[in-house]
């Protein structure tokens, strides 16, 4: 409770050095945050059409519909399948007809196809197992061929992991440069006060007696820092919503681990600068 007390009496006797640990917490976070919104935001996109990965097996005119039929209950029972569809020829032709309406004329009755059209799971979407159920679909001797845009879907999954490699990497970047940027206005905070500190060395404080009040204060801060980030993402993503296109906000999950992550950037900041001016003396 003393070191509680403390914190806050620092935070009364300096308000404009408190202030700016909490604005530096929060426009370091605020810039983690807006490229935060923008991989979420691609990360839904990329979800999105990954949903559209589709295999379709193509079925050899004049099968039995029992074949078919059969077929499809096998094929509904593996694992990585979610949904499987007959399409028959005239359903084909109706499909194309409405897709591609322009060329209606062009298609005529019986020139396409029935197809077996089959969904994934979430997770088995990848070019590896894609192409494994591929090749089982083509086991079916009524299946004349399969279709399931191999070049496509390897660009999507390399796409995606392009995206979150460069999303870590950037993400390390800019908390680096927050804690560097906070441990730096910590610092002022703490040499302000340096004199303070000599005399409650003098009297035989510890340097954990000593080091606890900045450690809380820079917690504080960046708890404050953090909300005051995640609410000026959430103006900013409201705003894009609004002029421009609908974008996704943070899960509350994800927006709680932003505010616990300016806790942990203000503790940190503030244990690197009371740290190094303990040291010196």
């Amino acid at each position: 409770m003393t070191a509680l007390r403390e914190a806050f009496a620092t935070f009364r006797r300096a308000p404009l050095l408190s202030m700016l640990g909490v604005l530096t917490i929060a426009f370091s976070l605020f810039a983690f945050g807006l490229f935060g919104l923008v991989a979420v935001n691609i990360r839904n996109a990329l979800r999105t059409v990954e949903e559209r990965v589709e295999i379709r097996a193509f079925v050899i005119d004049g099968t039995q519909d029992e074949a078919v039929a059969s077929a499809i209950v096998d094929i509904r029972a593996f694992p990585e399948v979610a949904r499987v569809d007959y399409v028959s020829s005239e359903q084909a032709l109706a499909r194309a007809r409405t897709e591609l309406g322009e060329f209606s004329d062009v298609f005529e009755a019986n020139v396409l196809p029935a197809s077996i059209d089959i969904r994934l799971k979430p997770g088995f979407r990848d070019p590896t197992t894609v192409e494994s159920v591929a090749k089982r679909l083509k086991s079916y001797d009524f299946v004349d061929d399969v279709r399931f845009g191999e070049d496509w879907i390897v660009k999507l999954y390399r796409l995606r992991a392009i995206a979150t490699w460069v999303g870590v990497g950037l993400g390390l970047a800019f908390a680096i440069v927050a804690v560097i940027i906070i441990g730096s206005t910590i610092r002022i905070i703490v040499l302000a006060r340096a004199r303070e500190i000599a005399i409650m060395r003098l009297v035989g404080a510890t340097n954990n007696f000593i080091r606890f009040p900045f450690l809380l204060e820079g917690f504080l801060q960046g708890v404050l820092g953090g909300l005051l980030a995640l609410g000026m993402t959430w103006l900013t993503s409201t705003a894009i919503s609004q002029s421009f296109f609908k974008t996704a906000f943070f899960e509350p999950s994800l927006a709680i681990s932003g505010v616990l992550c300016g806790a942990v950037i203000g503790l940190l900041g503030s244990g690197f600068a009371v740290g190094r001016h303990l040291r010196r003396l």
